[in-house]
């Protein structure tokens, strides 16, 4: 990690810890004994995807959960109370080590997003912080959603870079998906790969970067 002077972060399990699995048994939990064929961490419905990008409203992404699950009786709030049951919480320290970096780097937020979760963060982050959104932790953030682009492909990360003229090989991407440091270092990004149990806090200590 050398002159380093951006630093564009992941959102899930890198800043706040999500776990896929809760998702899963929050599906079998309404009834849903499918949920395995069509959402997962590696393979999922491409409605998903479509929903990150903000490509279908939040009222197609439940119907098309209906669907795959052949519950038409599921309501909205437990579609929604499902597809948040990943968010898992933030670690103690986190925000204040985004601000102790935002001081000596441009940092931004890159996170693959979908609306209902977006919500989620926002209601989170003003019952547990008295704070509206991460704006105040980056320079800018970026939600696959309202780009209309997702990670792992090239667009987003170039939007980032061409937006505020960062130089790739002065920039460090932390992921917690191996696909998208691809991008990032096919790009000349600076990458580091972010795995349990590690954590952002041990790896600017180690790294001498905070």
């Amino acid at each position: 990690m050398q002159n380093i002077k951006n630093i564009i972060f992941d959102y899930g399990n890198v800043i706040f810890n999500i776990d896929f699995t809760q998702v899963q048994q929050a599906w079998k939990n309404l009834g849903i004994n499918n949920a395995d064929e069509f959402y997962g961490h590696r393979q999922q419905d491409p409605v998903f995807n479509l929903l990150e990008r903000g490509e279908i409203s939040n009222a197609d992404f439940r119907k098309r959960i209906r669907e795959l699950a052949n519950k038409p009786e599921l309501t909205d709030q437990q579609i929604d109370d499902a597809w948040n049951a990943i968010f898992v919480g933030i670690p103690a320290g986190n925000h204040e080590l985004l601000l102790r970096l935002k001081e000596k780097y441009h940092t931004f937020l890159l996170s693959n997003i979908n609306a209902i979760h977006e919500d989620y963060v926002h209601r989170h982050l003003k019952s547990e912080y008295n704070i509206d959104s991460n704006d105040q932790f980056f320079e800018k953030v970026y939600y696959s959603h309202l780009v209309g682009k997702r990670k792992p492909e090239a667009p987003i990360f170039e939007q980032v870079l061409n937006e505020n003229n960062l130089d790739p090989a002065e920039t460090l991407f932390i992921d917690d998906s191996p696909q998208h440091l691809e991008t990032a270092k096919q790009l000349g990004l600076q990458t580091f790969l972010m795995t349990k149990p590690d954590t952002i806090q041990k790896f600017f200590e180690r790294e001498s970067l905070v």
